[in-house]
């Protein structure tokens, strides 16, 4: 018996959380993930600045999990059956970004080599950015051929090892004490009305 859209429908993330009560707890957990995976992104940045040999690489693995971030709020403020254009649109922003943002961390990770632990940690995430590629283009190569069961499956270990993925880097900021500082604008002639300082604390201390 082939499988039809309609008969599987729920048991994709979009169509989970595409009516109310669900569409209301839907939005509110991607909403705030969003906004958590940007906190992540920039004292990820903070962090590394000053470590990494390519500047230009910690950028880019600040600006693709804010796209990533955007992507998510697109995803759960326009729900499916309300506007598919911009709801797919979301979605795959969120996915393409996503996805590169592993890859970039995981390079960032043997780069910054925080507490000598970045190869054994970079592995890991090499790993589970491998999971995350192949499973994305698994997933829309199954939606392509109309195997939807397998798809939703697919879909839902992917976005699981993705979030994973933003667990992980608790790993690197265990070493570190984030603080932001605020000063009045006519007490700061630079301009900098705010500032975001990483402090190393060794554990061999």
């Amino acid at each position: 018996m082939l499988l039809t859209w309609e008969s599987v429908t729920f048991f994709f993330l979009s169509i989970a959380g595409d009516t109310p009560p669900e569409s209301c707890i839907f939005s509110q957990v991607l909403n705030i993930t969003a906004f958590l995976v940007i906190a992540v992104a920039v004292l990820r940045y903070a962090q590394l600045k000053a470590k990494v040999k390519k500047p230009w690489l910690n950028i880019f693995g600040l600006i693709a999990p804010s796209l990533s971030s955007f992507g998510m709020t697109l995803v759960a403020n326009f729900q499916l059956s309300n506007d598919r254009i911009i709801h797919n649109m979301g979605a795959v922003i969120t996915i393409a970004c996503g996805t590169a943002s592993c890859w970039i961390h995981a390079v960032l990770t043997f780069q910054g080599n925080i507490n000598n632990e970045g190869r054994k940690l970079g592995i890991f995430r090499v790993i589970l950015s491998v999971i995350i590629t192949l499973g994305f283009i698994t997933y829309f190569f199954l939606l392509a051929q109309q195997t939807y069961l397998p798809g939703a499956r697919v879909q839902w270990t992917s976005i699981t090892c993705l979030l994973l993925y933003v667990v992980t880097f608790a790993m690197d900021f265990r070493h570190y004490d984030f603080e932001v500082h605020g000063t009045e604008k006519q007490a700061n002639p630079t301009g900098n009305v705010s500032n975001i300082i990483s402090e190393y604390r060794s554990e061999h201390l």
